[in-house]
């Protein structure tokens, strides 16, 4: 049973909307699981929860145009001119920008925002530390040039064009320094108030949360991109996704998130309810440990592999359409993304080539997560591998098991599943296309594969400032590692959501973070 929540405001809210059959007119309400989310500070958020917030609570200085994500477009800068050297970028602030607390954007705000977030060194600080900052060193990045200018430097061997990805990502929000400042304790830059509270320039501000329970954001009427058109969005925690649709189906909230394929089945042709499958950057994939065994390094046993994989039997069938055919390692939607699948399941096919390669009574184990879809999935390739002359023996356990294992290389091969933690290519690249034999847990690095050409093509594509080059340096590597690699990538996954249909104006992009409330109507 769901415990009683202790607050006022919750019980009142949870009675409010329990009674009555359709939610208020200026507030969004949203089911969804919420148990994930532990703090509401940009430097520590990294969970589904909070993310999805954050470009509704906070802005960054460029951040990704909705309907292109790959365009990204100024925000709290009006423009930016990078360095002769390229290895710095001058921004210009919005002069009227002002965060909800009425306290104007400075260059003083930008540079606490960035440092904080590498002195801190929570989760997500690893995508500003590529750029070589520390906490010894991130202030002499990070400079002052005027009351409307503020110049970010680096050293690493990475474009301007990459470093603004950076940027636009959600750990690289804005904060009001005053507000987190005035509530700071032990020098911690208001990282404990800032878990259930904001400072931030968006549309909307956090008015109350209570962890695993329930989030509500109130309007910022004076956000530099304009005032929210709804006063209100609550986010209900409700675990259950069953629970969740029949919320929606009853017209107690407005959007139920993360459902399940049955539930999205359940709710077509309601009456009052629209679904919607949104593309995600989650790639679910076979991974062999190339130095566990002979057989698992042979590139025949890839290569049937690749054919052994039922992909639409699994994307269509047995999902239902929660997930499509994908094979590279950038998901759609992704800057060089290609979206070429030239595997086929073909178990004849795959007898061939394992015969040519003289590989016989091929067997091997799959470890993989007892969740679904994961198991799901997993005992489907067992039937579907058996087809071709190759045992698979599923072993499934606990997600955190399963992980520990893969990153210390006991495992034969697993299935698993990769989500992108910022929007550029490199995210992806730099975990299939690189091992830097440093000891970098990269998923190549996991499968024993020792890739220094690959490794070479990766860095030197962050390093390209020229947006075709990249592209063509990242298609280039995804047709190498399409072709000849430890990975069977099958699968990208889609957000089963559904909504009452009298919601307009939402949007919601590949990428976690990209929800957007701002415009959403009734």
């Amino acid at each position: 049973m769901k415990k009683i929540i202790p607050s006022l405001l919750a019980l009142s809210l949870a009675a409010a909307f329990s009674a009555q059959a359709a939610t208020p007119k200026d507030t969004l309400v949203i089911a969804q699981s919420t148990d994930d989310a532990d703090s509401f500070d940009p430097a520590q958020g990294f969970e589904l929860t909070t993310v999805q917030s954050f470009t509704n609570i906070y802005q960054r200085l460029v951040q990704s145009d909705p309907g292109n994500p790959t365009d990204l477009k100024p925000t709290l800068a009006t423009s930016w001119q990078p360095g002769s050297d390229n290895r710095s970028l001058t921004f210009e602030l919005r002069k009227d920008a002002k965060f909800a607390s009425g306290n104007p954007l400075r260059p003083e705000d930008v540079i606490f925002s960035l440092g904080r977030v590498v002195k801190l060194n929570l989760d997500p600080s690893f995508i500003l530390t590529q750029l070589g900052w520390n906490k010894e060193n991130v202030d002499s990045f990070l400079k002052k040039i005027d009351d409307q200018h503020v110049q970010i430097s680096w050293n690493a061997n990475v474009s301007p064009a990459y470093v603004l990805s950076l940027l636009s990502a959600p750990v690289s929000s804005i904060i009001d320094e005053k507000t987190a400042q005035a509530n700071a304790k032990n020098g911690d830059f208001g990282h404990a108030w800032l878990g259930t509270h904001s400072a931030g320039s968006g549309p909307y501000q956090i008015r109350k949360v209570v962890l695993h329970e329930a989030v509500l954001l109130s309007a910022n009427p004076s956000s530099p991109g304009g005032a929210p058109k709804l006063k209100n969005i609550l986010i209900k925690n409700v675990p259950e996704p069953a629970a969740r649709r029949l919320l929606l189906e009853q017209g107690d909230v407005d959007i139920a998130r993360n459902l399940g394929a049955d539930q999205i089945a359940a709710l077509k042709g309601k009456s009052g309810v629209k679904t919607e499958a949104i593309p995600m950057a989650s790639l679910y994939y076979i991974q062999f440990n190339v130095g566990k065994d002979p057989v698992l390094k042979n590139p025949a046993l890839w290569e049937a592999a690749r054919y052994l994989f039922d992909y639409k039997g699994i994307a269509d069938n047995l999902l239902k359409g929660q997930f499509e055919v994908h094979q590279t390692f950038l998901p759609k939607g992704f800057l060089g993304a290609l979206n070429e699948t030239p595997y086929s399941y073909d178990p004849e096919k795959a007898k061939a080539i394992l015969k040519k390669a003289g590989l016989t009574n091929v067997s091997f184990t799959l470890s993989t997560s007892n969740q679904p879809p994961y198991l799901d999935i997993a005992q489907a390739l067992q039937g579907s591998f058996a087809k071709g002359g190759v045992k698979v023996e599923v072993q499934p356990g606990l997600s955190s098991e399963v992980s520990t294992r893969v990153k210390a290389h006991q495992f034969e091969a697993t299935l698993n599943a990769w989500g992108a933690d910022y929007f550029d290519p490199n995210t992806n690249a730099a975990s299939f296309a690189y091992n830097p034999e440093d000891g970098s847990k990269t998923i190549a690095y996991r499968s024993d594969w020792h890739i220094p050409a690959l490794s070479k093509q990766t860095l030197a594509a962050t390093a390209e400032a020229d947006s075709n080059k990249r592209v063509e340096l990242y298609q280039a590597m995804q047709r190498e590692v399409l072709k000849n690699s430890p990975y069977v990538i099958g699968l990208q996954a889609r957000n089963l959501i559904a909504m009452r249909d009298n919601l307009k104006g939402y949007v919601q992009g590949i990428n976690p973070d990209m929800v957007y409330y701002a415009q959403v109507s009734k």
